[in-house]
């Protein structure tokens, strides 16, 4: 069965569009700035589940209250080492911006840095923040929660009870792009079910359960009523982790717990990051040395043109270049959404043309 003939957008055109719809739906310059920017980001490297296809939901949260526009990031707790910052339903990418920001700043002082980050409306594509602790010298670590209604079983099971969790490490390289190791704790994050059902594909074997929780590749399937129920990837191992993202993201600094069978309308994530600065702690040469000897022999197969062993982050990278060049595909279901939320704001229409 073919797929959904796809319409590919410039992301410059794409990233004005949704900067246009946000300012429409109430949100300031900067606001709407770094969100656009940040899921046509995510589209760019691949991850369309986190990408432009989300800004329909954003909107319905700005008019149901779920998201607070133009929210300033509060400062809760500042024991010098730590940092647990409030984001009270503002807008994640503005949130978990300025509290990377906090962090950031606070690491170049001391060596290191801890921030919590809670009651924050979706902060989206979680290694986008690792990124931007890379992009400062910073060796990061991010778990993060997701309370917006059980979709992953815990292994074993076969009812959901938890969100999708993700986790995102990032290791700055002189002169070379960061590693960037970021995933969620599900087979499959939630978004790119959504983005399957949109397309009319399949997903691969051993992703999702039905509702009487058995084997299915339908993306419907978690959709139903009763719904069914994605699986943790690497069985027990990516299970555990999901649950330390829950009790290290959010019920250690504070915040809401994915505690209930309620599935809510918005998506609200907390998180807890480590940042470290090499530089302060004067490790920044030797850890140069030892991560470009140890990537070297990591990579050491890859002779005679072979390319077959990528780094985390390097598949990214090469769809931004990708999708630079050629645009970013659009189904034409999400376009039919994205024209939906432009007029649910009184714009007229979403100019997507070159």
């Amino acid at each position: 069965m073919a797929g959904p003939v796809m319409q590919f957008v410039d992301s410059g055109r794409l990233q004005a569009a949704a900067v246009e719809v946000f300012a429409a739906a109430g949100c300031s310059a900067r606001e709407a700035g770094l969100i656009a920017g940040h899921l046509v980001e995510s589209n760019l490297r691949g991850h369309d589940s986190h990408g432009i296809g989300v800004l329909p939901g954003y909107v319905r949260s700005i008019q149901s209250g779920g998201m607070a526009a133009n929210q300033t990031l509060k400062v809760a707790l500042d024991t010098g080492a730590m940092l647990i910052c409030d984001a009270d339903r503002g807008a994640g990418q503005v949130m978990a911006h300025d509290a990377m920001v906090l962090g950031i700043a606070r690491a170049r002082e001391t060596g290191s840095s801890i921030v919590g980050l809670r009651n924050s409306h979706h902060i989206g594509r979680i290694g986008h923040w690792a990124e931007q602790c890379a992009a400062a010298g910073m060796v990061s670590v991010h778990f993060a929660n997701v309370v917006a209604g059980p979709y992953v079983a815990p292994f074993g099971g076969t009812r959901a009870r938890l969100g999708t969790n993700p986790f995102a490490a990032a290791f700055p390289r002189d002169g070379q792009p960061p590693v960037v190791v970021d995933f969620a704790t599900s087979r499959l994050a939630a978004g790119k079910i959504s983005v399957a059902r949109n397309k009319g594909v399949t997903l691969p074997e051993g992703a999702l359960l039905d509702a009487s929780g058995q084997p299915t590749t339908d993306p419907a399937a978690l959709y139903t009523d009763p719904p069914g129920s994605l699986l943790p990837f690497g069985e027990h191992k990516g299970f555990g982790l999901m649950l330390a993202c829950e009790l290290l993201g959010a019920a250690a600094i504070g915040a809401p717990t994915q505690s209930s069978p309620d599935r809510a309308a918005s998506v609200m994530n907390s998180m807890f990051s480590v940042i470290v600065s090499p530089e302060r702690l004067g490790t920044a040469a030797p850890f140069a040395d030892e991560l470009e000897s140890m990537l070297g022999w990591v990579m050491s197969e890859n002779t005679e043109g072979r390319t077959d062993i990528m780094l985390p982050g390097m598949p990214e990278l090469r769809s931004r270049e990708q999708r630079l060049a050629e645009g970013i595909p659009l189904d034409p279901g999400t376009l039919d959404q994205l024209t939906a939320a432009a007029r649910s704001v009184g714009l007229a229409r979403l100019d997507l043309r070159t």
